[in-house]
């Protein structure tokens, strides 16, 4: 993550810590630092205060509170290059069963953001990706076209989870029900019980229609929050 912003020229250097209790084994600036940290905080946020307190994925909680997410960051306009290092390292992190790389300062539409995920699909095909944009209305039409809200995210990122990892729940029957999330969270894998799908999809429908207003301004607020943190940190393209 030393980027382009002449970080690793700075003496004062500290740990960036992550959302995985295990933490980050770069040294970065302070300044970077401050940086990474405030990303981190509002991507927090964003999934505590709206994924997990609506219980929009089943399995959010367990997998932040157990060390099996790992987030990087990605500045600038990243070329793929940097979006598969990242999402490697990510993927490396032992016990990461979901992956996300974060792009708070890039300027990209929900189309090219899709194209990009497409790509890194490609270049990693033993992961399920799943693109996330900040710019997405509430369509309460049909539970698939609510998709897009629900992955309202603040900033543009790509969340990926491991192939490996939805074959392995899916021979546990158990499980069946985190197999058919980690592939919904994977955004690709034809899942084992379609009716399971329908069930996640069909509960996110009917929570958003009697909370979309609530889960609206949430999500305005931490928009808000994430302008003047990162103008306070450094972090450029922090208009949205």
């Amino acid at each position: 993550e030393h980027g382009e912003h002449g970080e690793q020229a700075c003496d004062a250097r500290v740990h960036v810590p992550t959302m995985t209790r295990r933490g980050y084994d770069g040294c970065v600036s302070e300044a970077h630092a401050a940086k990474a940290a405030a990303v981190h905080r509002i991507l927090a946020r964003y999934l505590v205060e709206v994924v997990e307190r609506h219980a929009l994925c089943p399995w959010a909680r367990a997998a932040r509170e157990h060390g099996e997410l790992a987030v990087e960051i990605v500045w600038g306009t990243p070329a793929l290059a940097a979006w598969r290092a990242a999402a490697e390292r990510a993927l490396a992190r032992p016990g990461a069963a979901v992956a996300m790389v974060v792009a708070p300062e890039l300027a990209i539409t929900r189309a090219a953001l899709a194209a990009v995920r497409d790509q890194l699909a490609a270049a990693l095909p033993a992961a399920g990706i799943a693109e996330f944009h900040p710019d997405a209305a509430l369509d309460l039409a049909t539970p698939a076209r609510l998709v897009p809200f629900l992955r309202r995210a603040p900033d543009p990122l790509l969340q990926l989870v491991p192939l490996a990892i939805l074959d392995r729940v899916r021979a546990a029957p158990p499980l069946a029900e985190r197999a058919q999330q980690a592939a919904m969270l994977g955004g690709r894998a034809a899942p084992p019980r379609p009716a399971t799908a329908h069930r996640i999809a069909d509960a996110n429908h009917a929570t958003l229609r009697v909370a979309h207003a609530e889960i609206t301004a949430t999500l305005d607020a931490i928009a808000a929050d994430r302008r003047a943190a990162y103008t306070r940190a450094g972090v450029l393209s922090a208009s949205r």
